[in-house]
């Protein structure tokens, strides 16, 4: 039996140094980490390595169910890949533990309440940007591509290509600009 921990960060410039000792301390034989969202598995490769290398009686140790998925459908998938390899998850608090069936109850409730939270965080971002536009607050990023060079490159009889290469931009943002 091996226990292997796994865990994640959402980005580049969060630490894993917490939860890389707290798997060091519940025991963990192996340590995977990653800097990833947690909204998809897509991409994950720490995740995807961990998975493929179970074998029966293995130990997924994670620190909290939000670093192994933010969806229940991505939480249902990475634990029936666990079950199906004969290893369980469990959490370093001792919270999760999936070899019983209290422990699976208990994980796809956490995982449930943990997606409704993000949707939940997701809707009050979107409330929070709405009311800044009307506001006048919230104009989103600054424009990246100068229409006016655009425009102007163009009436030298320069094409699409050609004023993309020249303003190190993507020929789509020169269609869109010489449209708008």
């Amino acid at each position: 039996m091996t226990i292997i921990g796994y865990g994640r960060v959402s980005t580049l410039d969060q630490d894993l140094t917490i939860q890389e000792a707290a798997l060091r301390a519940a025991g963990c034989d192996i340590v995977r980490t990653e800097k990833r969202s947690g909204t998809t598995t897509v991409g994950r490769a720490e995740l995807e390595t961990v998975l493929q290398f179970l074998r029966p009686g293995d130990v997924v140790m994670i620190t909290k169910l939000d670093r192994l998925a933010r969806s229940v459908g991505d939480l249902q998938d990475i634990l029936r890949t666990i079950e199906a390899k004969g290893a369980v998850l469990k959490a370093t608090n001792g919270s999760i533990d999936t070899s019983t069936a209290a422990g699976r109850a208990f994980v796809n409730m956490i995982g449930t309440f943990a997606e409704f939270e993000n949707d939940l965080r997701r809707e009050r971002q979107l409330e929070g940007i709405a009311q800044a536009k009307q506001a006048g607050v919230y104009k989103g990023r600054k424009p990246s591509v100068d229409v006016a060079q655009v425009r102007a490159l163009k009436a030298q009889g320069v094409g699409a290509s050609g004023i993309a290469k020249r303003l190190s931009i993507g020929r789509a943002s020169v269609y869109r600009a010489l449209e708008g």
